[in-house]
């Protein structure tokens, strides 16, 4: 069963590509559900998706397409088919005659102009670690960079994950979870107090937290004292 809101939003998304034939932007669809703000537009989508309602067609912004609808009947027309049955088609239609098949146009890009605010809980330690304070604040961010679930954001300090990519002042943008495998960058809270961005991994019945850089060394915890907060899904920099 759909939440209200959820079945409300799907049923927007398929009436306005009936009408239109494009998707409506994370600003229509909340003023449609009169949600507060489009980060809540972003988790009714993420679950319809995950649960197999619409998907995201890959190579554009703001491209949905609704799968089957919540009576639970598909949605005539969804999933076609690879076009290149379609090609093959052509060819031998034109065997004879000489003529090239016809293609069909590449269709460009729609702009990424959809962006969600996701919550900013403070600053998160690449070093030793420190406290990941709760605030009120939020951080825009392109929807096109996130994929399913529930997002947050946390500034980076410190520079012991340079080695992969991720600087001091950086933005993590986190998917929130409790579960992770070893290789994964983490956020991890340690002993219900403080939060560091590590790569987990397991060894010998403990848990620990590795640097990215050589001038650090690994961190050890019982793994009792760890809680995994979310897996980095990406970052954000900006350039003064």
């Amino acid at each position: 069963m759909l939440t209200r809101k959820q079945h409300e939003l799907l049923t927007f998304i398929q009436n306005r590509l009936e009408d239109s034939g494009i998707s409506p932007s994370f600003e229509e669809m909340k003023e449609a559900l009169d949600l507060k703000s489009k980060s809540g537009v972003h988790r009714l989508i993420s679950a319809l998706e995950e649960r197999g309602f619409i998907r995201r067609l890959p190579n554009r912004a703001r491209a949905l397409e609704v799968l089957r609808m919540a009576d639970g009947n598909a949605v005539k027309g969804a999933a076609p088919a690879s076009p290149a049955p379609l090609a093959a088609n052509a060819n031998t239609a034109n065997a004879n005659t000489g003529v090239p098949p016809l293609r069909a146009p590449a269709r460009a890009p729609e702009p990424a102009n959809d962006v969600i605010e996701l919550p900013l809980h403070g600053r998160i330690a690449a070093g030793a670690p420190i406290e990941a304070l709760e605030g009120t604040s939020t951080l825009p961010v392109p929807a096109a960079l996130l994929g399913a679930g529930e997002h947050y954001a946390l500034e980076v300090s410190g520079d012991s994950m340079v080695e992969a990519g991720i600087l001091d002042g950086d933005y993590a943008l986190v998917r929130r979870t409790e579960v992770a495998r070893d290789g994964e960058i983490v956020v991890a809270l340690i002993r219900g107090e403080e939060a560091t961005l590590k790569t987990l991994r397991h060894e010998k019945g403990m848990v620990r937290l590795d640097p990215a850089n050589a001038a650090y060394d690994p961190q050890y915890y019982a793994p009792h004292e760890v809680q995994i907060q979310g897996k980095l899904a990406g970052l954000l920099r900006r350039y003064h």
